[in-house]
């Protein structure tokens, strides 16, 4: 058969429900959370700053909201900051830390997100002192590592909770104990915006002094985050105006985005334990199925210590864009890496960070799970992918080996 024809066939099996397999990039609004946030937009629609009985009454929802938020995050109301979204929290906590302190040295991680990497390489053209530390053949940063990497003018460790592209776990406990040994005048942030609706997000029990995290992972709204800044940890403001946030971050606060973000908090942290088990499962049988129907495959990110909703495969002697607009003509959508990265051709700074080639990163593809998946959809996306994999390597001019 032809490639042409093959790709015919291959078109007409698609079905008429479209599979969604990009969760990491975004979730859809989940039906409670809108229920919640619907009030506030045209009804209880005051600024929080006014006083009379609406803008009180506004004010009100917003201190519940953080009351919730903060009850999840194991930490007082008034260490909970909300913002505009994952990446404004993460240049909050690194910009605002490093402009209260004026210099130091600065720890990472290769894998970050560009929300931290961006930041931090800014910082480093200012004069700050940054070491990143390079990660093992699952993407884990090792404790011993970084130990080696602490010196006595460092100010801040940021490593993210859970990577968004691999789904590897990092030993965020271990690391901030590791810190702590230090003298406790390390500030430790991480980067939880991935983790939240699968993890313990408890920062008191996690050792971390910042946290981010980010409605649009956890199906809440796009367009709201928080930042987690423990007491005594002096930051300053990137955002300038007001007074809103207790002096950290000016401007009226998006009162219907942040009751949306706490409810989708709550939803998510009391369902975590179950529906990550059921992810697991279908994580697993995805896993499994690639792995025994295509040659010359491989997973990326930790086998065990994994979101329970990510599966990154490289499949060898293909292109990863290619692959991406196949499953989408079979209304199957999944990504190459960082939504945040989309546009570029470059491959994927967390794949190579792996330890492996450029044409090794290029077909990578990153599927990611969520609360509308099922086993049905995960069996139809195995079954299309050795079909897609056959009619990409006929055409490619790679042969690379495992």
């Amino acid at each position: 058969m032809s490639v042409q024809k093959e790709i015919d066939a291959l078109l007409k099996s698609r079905r008429k429900k479209s599979i969604y397999l990009d969760h990491a990039a975004t979730t859809p609004v989940d039906k409670r959370v809108f229920k919640a946030m619907e009030p506030y937009f045209a009804e209880q629609f005051a600024n929080p700053g006014g006083f009379y009985d609406i803008g009180l009454s506004a004010k009100k929802a917003l201190t519940g909201a953080r009351e919730k938020v903060a009850k999840y995050l194991g930490c007082e109301a008034n260490e909970i900051i909300f913002t505009g979204g994952g990446t404004e929290s993460d240049n909050l906590a690194i910009f605002g830390v490093a402009r209260a302190i004026g210099k130091g040295h600065i720890i990472t991680s290769a894998i970050e997100h560009p929300a931290v990497l961006e930041p931090i390489s800014r910082l480093e053209k200012e004069g700050f002192s940054v070491t990143r530390l390079p990660v093992d053949k699952y993407g884990m940063v090792s404790v011993k590592d970084l130990e080696g990497a602490l010196r006595e003018d460092t100010i801040l460790v940021s490593i993210m909770m859970a990577n968004n592209e691999i789904g590897t776990i990092q030993p965020i406990k271990e690391i901030g104990k590791a810190i702590k040994k230090h003298g406790g005048r390390v500030l430790f942030h991480t980067d939880a915006c991935q983790a939240a609706g699968a993890c313990e997000i408890d920062t008191g029990k996690l050792g971390v002094d910042l946290m981010t995290l980010n409605g649009s992972k956890i199906y809440g709204p796009k367009g709201v985050g928080v930042l987690y800044k423990a007491s005594g940890v002096r930051i300053l403001p990137q955002i300038l105006g007001g007074h809103q946030e207790f002096d950290r971050r000016a401007g009226t606060e998006n009162v219907p985005c942040i009751i949306g973000f706490a409810k989708a908090l709550e939803i998510a942290q009391k369902e975590r334990v179950k529906e990550g088990a059921r992810l697991c499962i279908l994580r697993d049988r995805m896993i499994a199925g690639i792995e025994k129907s295509v040659k010359k495959v491989r997973l990326n990110g930790h086998p065990t210590k994994r979101l329970p909703n990510n599966v990154n495969m490289t499949f060898l002697d293909i292109e990863g864009e290619s692959f991406v607009l196949f499953l989408n003509e079979l209304g199957i959508y999944a990504s190459t890496g960082s939504a945040c990265s989309s546009e570029r051709l470059d491959p994927s700074h967390v794949i190579t960070a792996l330890g492996v080639s450029y044409e090794w990163a290029h077909g990578s593809i990153r599927f990611t799970l969520g609360r509308s998946t099922t086993k049905e959809d995960i069996d139809y996306t195995v079954k299309m992918i050795p079909r897609i994999v056959s009619i990409l390597r006929e055409i490619s001019p790679l042969n690379l080996n495992l």
